[in-house]
């Protein structure tokens, strides 16, 4: 499909061409697979695992979650090639169903989109923290404080990148994607040959760990679910590869394609990793006493040198990882606001003279910002603040809660649903109807409390050990819904077209 057929395209779905269609299908896969990032959710989120389950959580709980993301994915696949739009999600849910829908849908997405970039850049700032420390010689103190420092830096420096340089973003994608693979496999070479000695597979493949605080009776049906949060989070914002469709060429074909592999290849090389971790934790009770945190299987099993090295490898992932979700989370806050949802959507959905949707990009960055402001505090004997898990937390459940709308109505729809080159066929409603289950499970997971400290009421109750995600969910959703039958439903009619014609391929 040449730019001309994809602007065609554009034009018959609404609007018209206002972004630079400047990326390749590799490009359009390189984004969401940067934005998944094994070197970044595998990593910070590992202890979650560790804690909630142990080596199961991983060494099974992994490829299992990953095969229903899978199919997630695949459901989306079929939408974006019917519909590549920047508003993706939001659009697809609009047009399937009422404005309504397309104003829920929309808002989850943004605001998971902002809760990722928040929790990408928070991480990445955490061990880029650690990897100063261990440069300087301790030179460089690695506290909350310092932290929250980094991690500011770290933003400003993603917003700037996707402000200024945005002919170079589809190659740093490009980039991206080749340092992850071989990245992954240094680190993976590396805990196979540099440690002395190795796990047990029974270890890896049978062993439980509990250090949630709960109870072993609720070990199978409450404790072993909160540490699939590792997978669930690892491998999401694969709706990149439809947010940035308008700028991709062959879009109907190439997002499509791009967003399932993007998951497919992600599961694979991200459950090698993680079972190089778990070969390498043979001091188990010293990764205890860091409350699951992986650089102590690190510090355990490799030399020093080594070590920091991992640390270095995952660091510039994560990244290439935050870059990628900027560009995402602005693409879809200049797409709602181009429909004139967002407060302010005049200004949001204004591009420069480089056909940048700048201002969506400083906005979202913000809010990623403030979002994060509790991380600055940690309750007393955690190594890490429980505010990082609750803002990956929100980014689960605001983005798979996005996915699952679109997803439904297509379900209900049938066969009146007008697909594009790339189709699921009959195969649409097993699919479908696995995808819905599987993410109002997960949901409902993930407002739970992440330990006994975070439960009113509780003898070892502490407001630093609360996982605010339902708090922050619940408040937005209250707010929309309040919004929407207020005001929004008297003027928001979902997508406004912006051309007039349809111009000929």
């Amino acid at each position: 499909m040449t730019v001309d057929e994809d602007a065609k395209r554009l034009a018959e779905l609404g609007y018209k061409q206002e972004l630079a269609r400047t990326w390749s299908g590799f490009s359009n896969f390189a984004i969401s697979f940067s934005i998944i990032s094994i070197l970044a959710g595998c990593f910070t989120t590992f202890g979650q695992a560790w804690n909630n389950g142990g080596p199961i959580a991983i060494s099974w709980g992994w490829p299992v979650i990953s095969i229903f993301i899978l199919i997630i994915g695949l459901s989306m696949s079929e939408l974006v090639s019917a519909y590549p739009t920047a508003g993706g999600i939001y659009w697809w849910a609009a047009k399937l169903g009422k404005p309504i829908h397309g104003w829920f849908t929309g808002w989850l997405n943004l605001i998971g989109l902002v809760a990722v970039t928040a929790s990408v850049d928070y991480g990445c700032a955490t061990f880029l923290n650690i990897t100063l420390n261990r440069l300087t010689g301790g030179a460089w103190e690695s506290t909350l404080t310092n932290a929250f420092l980094l991690f500011v830096i770290v933003l400003v420096l993603h917003a700037l990148i996707n402000i200024f340089s945005h002919r170079l973003i589809s190659l740093l994608q490009n980039i991206s994607v080749w340092w992850h693979v071989a990245g992954a496999a240094i680190i993976v070479a590396i805990l196979i040959f540099a440690p002395s000695e190795h796990q047990t597979i029974g270890f890896v493949f049978t062993e439980t760990i509990n250090n949630s605080g709960f109870d072993a009776n609720a070990f199978w049906f409450y404790v072993l679910p909160l540490g699939f949060l590792l997978t669930q989070y690892t491998i999401t914002g694969f709706d990149a590869c439809a947010h940035v469709s308008e700028e991709t060429h062959g879009a109907s074909r190439a997002a499509a394609r791009g967003l399932w592999q993007s998951i497919f290849y992600s599961a694979i090389g991200g459950w090698i990793l993680l079972l190089a971790f778990l070969f390498a934790a043979t001091n188990v009770d010293e990764i205890n006493k860091q409350f699951g945190f992986v650089g102590a299987i690190f510090d355990t099993a490799l030399p020093a040198n080594l070590a920091t090295a991992v640390f270095a490898i995952s660091t510039i992932g994560q990244f290439f990882c935050g870059m990628s979700c900027v560009t995402s989370m602005s693409r879809m806050t200049y797409a709602f606001s181009r429909d004139g949802a967002v407060p302010g959507w005049r200004l949001w959905s204004r591009v420069d003279r480089n056909r940048t949707p700048v201002n969506a990009i400083l906005a979202g960055c913000a809010a990623a910002g403030l979002l994060t402001l509790p991380a600055l505090y940690a309750p007393a004997g955690s190594g890490t603040p429980v505010a990082f898990y609750a803002v990956v937390s929100i980014a689960v459940i605001g983005l798979y809660l996005a996915f699952l709308i679109p997803i439904w109505l297509r379900l209900r729809m049938g066969d009146a649903f007008v697909p594009g080159p790339w189709t699921l066929g009959p195969r649409y409603k097993v699919l479908n109807w696995i995808a819905v289950i599987e993410i109002a499970i997960i949901s409902l997971y993930f407002v739970m409390p992440l330990s006994p400290a975070g439960i009113p009421g509780h003898p070892s109750f502490a407001w630093t050990s609360v996982n605010y995600a339902p708090i922050a969910v619940g408040a937005v959703l209250l707010g929309i819904s309040l919004w929407w039958t207020l005001s929004a439903k008297k003027w928001f009619a979902g997508p406004r077209r912006n051309v007039d014609e349809v111009p000929a391929p």
